[in-house]
């Protein structure tokens, strides 16, 4: 599948290119990203051109991951990085978003502004029924932006996710088409109720 260019009242969510990859770099430097996401660390420009150039490329072509970059339309700042997820280990339907945000681009509601155009999307050209969203047990900011896309919380899942090495607790959360909002989700400023660093994933 060839990628798609969204477009939000705020946002253009595009395809990443070589041009992102040092604002990516940047980005992904960021302690709250490294301690909630399976990201390199230490993260290199060479960690970005291998994301965007070969996964990002290849989960297009294989439909199995359908990765986007969020960009400010007042200035073309990246904001975040979202990725559907979907294959041969998910039933046919459901397909599972994650995302991270640039540190100085949180707390804005863009990542949720982007995410609700993604699981529109994928529930109207990918035929999914179920958006799931997992995050590792205690990500506050990434539990903030489901909850405004509309996501329900269903439970914890014992020992779900691998991160730093270590299998953790994971929040499930889903969406179905009948739960994303009409309107666009609010951009008022959300504080995470966690006191640690937090970032979406």
């Amino acid at each position: 599948m060839e990628p798609v260019i969204l477009e939000t009242a705020r946002l253009t969510v595009r395809p990443l290119t070589g041009d992102d990859l040092d604002a990516i770099t940047a980005a992904c430097q960021d302690e709250a990203i490294q301690r909630w996401i399976p990201v390199p660390t230490p993260y290199t420009r060479e960690d970005a051109r291998v994301f965007v150039e070969e996964v990002c490329a290849d989960g297009w072509r294989d439909e199995t991951l359908f990765n986007l970059g969020t960009f400010t339309r007042d200035g073309g700042e990246l904001v975040s990085s979202i990725g559907l997820h979907q294959g041969l280990t998910r039933p046919k339907g459901i397909v599972e978003i994650g995302y991270w945000t640039a540190p100085k681009q949180r707390g804005r509601g863009y990542t949720a502004e982007a995410a609700t155009a993604m699981c529109r999307w994928a529930f109207e050209t990918l035929g999914a029924h179920r958006m799931e969203w997992l995050a590792a047990v205690g990500n506050d900011g990434s539990w903030a932006v489901a909850r405004k896309v509309g996501f329900t919380m269903e439970g914890t899942l014992r020992s779900r996710m691998d991160l730093r090495g270590a299998k953790v607790d994971a929040w499930l959360g889903s969406l179905l088409p009948s739960d994303l909002p009409s309107t666009a989700p609010s951009t008022a400023p959300s504080t995470p109720p966690s006191p640690l660093p937090t970032a979406l994933g």
